[in-house]
């Protein structure tokens, strides 16, 4: 079961991890914002406090790998310089694409076998297919027993009690 650091129970005050708590940046979490991330996956994901909920939600599911890889090709996309994105593109490769890899990703043989002529003369667009086909298989996989998880639905019944105490 992943960490949800709750304190104290009967606030809106939750803090994200532990690294959030050393610098000090807790989130302020309403009831609202959080009721929110069931009307879509781009909603759940476009959250910090969503995207870090999720994420550990995955990884209570041992299925971290696809978020991994999205946020991981979101991240590719901003390289400016040719040579950082070739270099980063090959380790995207050997983390992500490659069959055996440590985090192989569920994707095609044709969009593997693509990537992996696209990875020779890398760009940005490199993992569009593969980042297409990992973010449908969350949106209709991931995304709907996150919304029926534990980790979720406590969420929204301790936001729930709280917004009531006023």
């Amino acid at each position: 079961m992943p960490s949800l650091i709750v304190e104290p129970l009967n606030t809106q005050h939750f803090i994200m991890d532990q690294d959030d708590t050393k610098r000090n940046k807790n989130i302020r979490l309403s009831l609202e914002d959080t009721q929110q991330w069931s009307q879509s996956l781009e909603r759940l994901l476009e959250s910090k406090y969503g995207m870090a909920t999720f994420r550990n939600f995955l990884k209570s599911e041992y299925s971290d790998e696809n978020i991994e890889f999205w946020l991981t090709c979101e991240e590719y996309k901003k390289i400016k310089s040719s040579f950082r994105m070739s270099s980063r593109a090959k380790k995207i490769y050997e983390q992500f694409i490659k069959a055996e890899s440590p985090k192989e990703i569920n994707i095609d043989y044709h969009t593997r076998e693509q990537i992996k002529r696209n990875v020779k003369t890398s760009t940005i667009h490199c993992f569009d297919d593969a980042q297409k086909i990992v973010y449908g298989l969350m949106e209709r996989d991931s995304y709907p027993r996150f919304l029926r998880s534990d980790i979720y639905r406590t969420l929204l019944e301790n936001l729930s009690a709280d917004a009531t105490k006023g």
